[in-house]
């Protein structure tokens, strides 16, 4: 973790009362150690949806539906959500949650792998979250560039990696290089491209926001 522990028990002693679907489904994220946006992430990701106010979202790794339904819950107009989910086991958990949350008009499930669903879609989106596998951000990235508009915003989770990223290739377990090295190409990549701008913020395990010029 990047932030200290102590800290973030003291931002939420200081959270207001959760919506009910959403803290239910965040606990039995938590007991079955299906990962979900961390306690930061998902204050930050409020504040965005407040501010920016997105229409259409797209989101690259649905998970369980936790992050899905939390900016649907918090964009304070009408939106539709498109995510993507590879993982089999966790799409019917997925489409029960956005049932059991009266979500399943607002919010398309699509299952299958973004590398193969992403050249598919045809729509442009004002907010693109991508919380999937980091090995393959650098993979997504040109498809999602195609898929935004003036003024569109993407963010992406976990590029710190728990603070590895800033650690030399040989400090990383070999298992892990691969995505080390492709982590920090997709971050160069991003503060490099001419045709967004784009900021690294340490909020849970680091977010980069990037807007389309």
């Amino acid at each position: 973790m990047i932030v200290n522990e102590r800290f973030i028990s003291y931002l939420q002693s200081l959270d207001t009362q959760e919506i009910d679907y959403l803290s239910k489904i965040r606990q039995e994220a938590l007991d079955s150690y299906v990962p979900i946006i961390r306690y930061d992430t998902q204050q930050y990701m409020k504040f965005l949806m407040q501010t920016i106010k997105p229409q259409k979202i797209l989101e690259v790794g649905t998970a369980v539906g936790f992050s899905a339904l939390l900016m649907e819950a918090y964009n304070p107009v009408d939106c539709h959500i498109t995510t993507i989910e590879n993982y089999e086991p966790r799409i019917p958990i997925a489409k029960q949650n956005f049932a059991d949350a009266g979500k399943t008009e607002v919010i398309d499930l699509i299952f299958g792998d973004a590398q193969d669903v992403l050249p598919t879609l045809t729509d442009s989106y004002d907010f693109i979250f991508m919380d999937a596998a980091k090995g393959q951000y650098p993979i997504f990235l040109p498809e999602l560039k195609r898929l935004m508009h003036s003024g569109s915003v993407l963010v992406t989770d976990n590029i710190l990696q728990d603070g590895d990223i800033i650690e030399s290739h040989f400090a990383i377990e070999r298992r892990n290089r691969t995505i080390h090295k492709r982590m920090r190409e997709y971050l160069y990549t991003l503060t490099h491209d001419e045709d967004m701008v784009c900021s690294i913020i340490p909020v849970g395990d680091g977010l980069a926001m990037c807007t389309m010029k």
